[in-house]
């Protein structure tokens, strides 16, 4: 595909990461199954949460092996067999420093955090959700700054189980034992 011609959702063709490096850098996408998907541009609220959400993981991982990480960054999660999904979760935790490389991650992150936003909240909801249970993403977590809610999905025997948090509750983070992030200090007015 040419640089020149934006793919879309409507595409028969089936895309890879080697197709994917080769888009626009103007503008945004990520790769589900070889098909494109385009992300906008978020909002201030998004954002914020995002930087919250990402400093409080930080400041608990300083000096420890897993890192927190943060979009844009891309995620290849099969770039071992078809190499056809990219995609740049908000946030996300890795302890294997192994599978980070110069482009962005190579694997499967333990943590994703996906913040919603209005025209994406179907795709983090539904298209992500069910993409990194079955990719084995252990903690995925779906974050909505207008609800000032959390939903945590921890997975368990393949499946995520399910647990709602909401501002001023302090939420655990499973894959990081002892790790909590305050909602009071996220969803700030």
């Amino acid at each position: 595909m040419s640089a020149l011609r934006k793919p879309t959702v409507q595409d028969t063709v089936r895309y890879t990461y080697a197709d994917y490096c080769n888009w626009d850098d103007d503008e945004k996408w990520e790769l589900i199954d070889g098909v494109p998907y385009a992300m906008a541009a978020p909002s201030f609220s998004h954002q914020s949460a995002s930087r919250d959400i990402a400093f409080q993981i930080h400041q608990f991982l300083r000096g420890k092996k897993c890192k927190v990480l943060y979009a844009p960054l891309d995620v290849r999660l099969n770039a071992d067999t078809l190499d056809n999904t990219v995609v740049q979760p908000d946030i996300l935790v890795v302890c294997d420093e192994s599978k980070i490389d110069k482009a962005g991650l190579v694997g499967v992150p333990d943590m994703a955090v996906e913040i919603l936003s209005p025209s994406s909240s179907s795709h983090d909801m539904i298209r992500k959700y069910n993409l990194y249970m079955r990719a084995g993403v252990r903690e995925y977590w779906i974050v909505d700054p207008e609800l000032q809610t959390v939903v945590t999905n921890i997975l368990e025997d393949g499946r995520y189980i399910r647990k709602d948090y909401e501002k001023p509750e302090v939420v655990p983070i499973s894959v990081l034992e002892g790790c909590t992030v305050d909602l009071a200090e996220v969803f700030v007015e």
